[in-house]
């Protein structure tokens, strides 16, 4: 989206205060489980996390924290201790961030230096895959939404910080930062 065209933040906040991601509604968890799921099969128990852009009903973390997993949380509007950007994770999640991001390359470079040689980050987002059908789709019509991805433009964001990427569910992407060889 043309940066004349993005909200301002109280007009971004008082679309997010809609929100409501209660981490007890079945149908939201079921939603958040497309990542959990295959991020848990790679996270060993204990992991550090960092849930960035939790939003203001952190579910996700309170998910992660059910399978003993230790998470930060971050988000410029409702959590946004610069703490939790100062130190190093063995996984980063962001569930339905990305497509909001004013300066993607400058946060993708963030994530990477958030994330721990061998870690992984955790990303859902809907992916654009149908340019004929952009213009009535759904997801671009949220005034938030000021980014859009497909699946091979996470692939080269991958490429270009030297990750490696997969797909395991629909708009879910995870992909794992190199561990040092020796």
């Amino acid at each position: 989206m043309a940066q004349a065209s993005w909200l301002t933040p109280d007009e971004e906040r008082a679309i997010y205060d809609l929100h409501n991601n209660d981490s007890d509604d079945p149908g939201y968890r079921a939603f958040l489980e497309k990542l959990v799921t295959p991020l848990l099969e790679r996270v060993h128990a204990g992991a550090l996390g960092l849930d960035f852009g939790c939003g203001p009903g952190p579910a996700l973390a309170e998910m992660l924290r059910e399978s003993r997993m230790d998470v930060a949380l971050y988000d410029p509007f409702y959590y946004p201790e610069q703490s939790a950007l100062s130190r190093q994770y063995d996984f980063i999640t962001c569930t339905e961030v990305v497509e909001h991001l004013h300066r993607p390359a400058k946060v993708f470079n963030q994530l990477d230096g958030l994330l721990k040689p061998g870690g992984w980050l955790g990303i859902m987002t809907c992916f654009q895959t149908c340019d004929d059908r952009f213009d009535n789709w759904h997801y671009r019509r949220d005034p938030t939404h000021v980014v859009f991805y497909r699946e091979v433009t996470l692939a080269i964001i991958a490429g270009r910080l030297g990750w490696t990427m997969s797909v395991p569910q629909k708009d879910v992407a995870i992909f794992q930062k190199p561990a040092p060889s020796f």
